[in-house]
């Protein structure tokens, strides 16, 4: 096995052999590995008391111990989706009827499907990794003991997200896209900040609350009973996570100063804005030689994607509001991004604990 660090991201998509196939069949001097560095100033802390208290940071982490899975056990992977047929309901492609569609043939259109399906996926794992690397930062760097068992048990559902996401992705569609730029950046700027509660905010409600949102959006349109299955189990997870964040930080930010409240309420309207562009997918444009800007026009003003967006944010903004961040400053910056509307919605402070308690199956 080779490691080859590279100084900026890869921006080609990666092809697949069929699994079974002799050319699947690689060893391990053949594994080329590659890795991008990042710098962080990370201040972490120890707890010396190990002070508890069985409420809800502990009860969630609890919760994560007895619900946990298995993507090798609990799921048949023997299942078979045909690349014949669409893998999604084309009743929310925002794409029919837009002239360069249209102009593909049969043939083109399936393949344009398979090809965004891949970037939707390949960005739910990149940005899973990128969960992954944030979780393990805060074992060190929460300060409460119960933040730090909870952390570590994040770390573990996250890994298990990354290699149940990468194994469909290889197996069962094929090929893989690069990470969309603007997730990378939302993702650099959490990881190298050396400030922990910035990485609960960016992490914790900003991309897990768009994660768990775009999941049961991925889960009601995929026609394919595995993915289906796939996203139940995660999004079971991503729910705790995101319960996780809104109780701890409901606690923090109360003690900030209103300086420090206002940075934060700035960067996370901030992280919105990011990742709003993330939701747009520029690389399959370029694959398929659209003009982009006018590909992205299509994606911001199509009724189907609009209704999308503002779904995907109908978590973030009311956890945004339980936990002090969303001031007065702020306020006007998501009324012009449309989805201040949700400011009353019910947030993920509020917990169903039957819910998040029910078995796996």
């Amino acid at each position: 096995m080779s490691i080859q660090f590279v100084k900026t991201t890869p921006d080609n998509i990666r092809f697949f052999p069929a699994p079974g196939t002799p050319e699947a069949q690689m060893t391990e001097r053949e594994v080329n590995d590659i890795a991008e560095i990042f710098q962080t100033p990370l201040a972490g802390s120890y707890n010396w008391d190990y002070e508890t208290v069985d409420g809800r940071i502990r009860k969630l982490y609890q919760l994560g111990k007895e619900l946990n899975w298995n993507q090798e056990s609990d799921l048949n992977w023997d299942q078979y989706y045909p690349h014949s047929q669409p893998p999604v309901d084309q009743n929310f492609n925002p794409f029919v009827g837009y002239e360069p569609f249209e102009k593909l043939s049969e043939e083109e259109k399936l393949r344009f499907s398979w090809h965004n399906q891949s970037w939707t996926l390949s960005q739910f794992l990149h940005g899973e990794q990128g969960a992954l690397l944030v979780a393990s930062q805060l074992t060190s760097c929460a300060p409460t003991f119960d933040a730090k068992l909870y952390a570590a048990s994040q770390t573990f559902d996250e890994a298990r997200h990354v290699e149940t996401f990468n194994r469909y992705i290889q197996e069962k569609i094929g090929f893989m896209y690069p990470v969309n730029p603007h997730l990378k950046l939302l993702l650099d700027k959490i990881l190298s900040d050396p400030r922990w509660d910035l990485k609960f905010i960016g992490m914790q409600i900003i991309i897990e609350g768009l994660a768990l949102a775009a999941f049961n959006t991925m889960r009601m349109v995929s026609l394919d009973p595995l993915l289906k299955e796939i996203i139940y189990l995660i999004t079971r997870d991503e729910a705790r996570h995101v319960t996780f964040g809104v109780n701890y930080l409901e606690y923090v930010v109360k003690h900030m100063t209103e300086e420090e409240i206002e940075e934060r309420a700035q960067f996370a309207y901030e992280a919105c804005v990011v990742m709003r562009e993330r939701l747009i997918a520029t690389e399959v444009f370029v694959e398929f030689g659209w003009d982009v800007a006018a590909a992205r026009e299509r994606v911001l003003s199509a009724s189907v994607m609009e209704y999308f967006r503002k779904f995907l944010f109908s978590r973030i903004i009311p956890n945004l509001a339980r936990i002090g961040l969303l001031t007065d400053t702020v306020r006007p910056k998501f009324e012009a991004l449309g989805i201040l509307e949700y400011e009353n919605a019910v947030s993920d402070g509020d917990i169903d604990w039957a819910e998040l308690s029910k078995p796996l199956y």
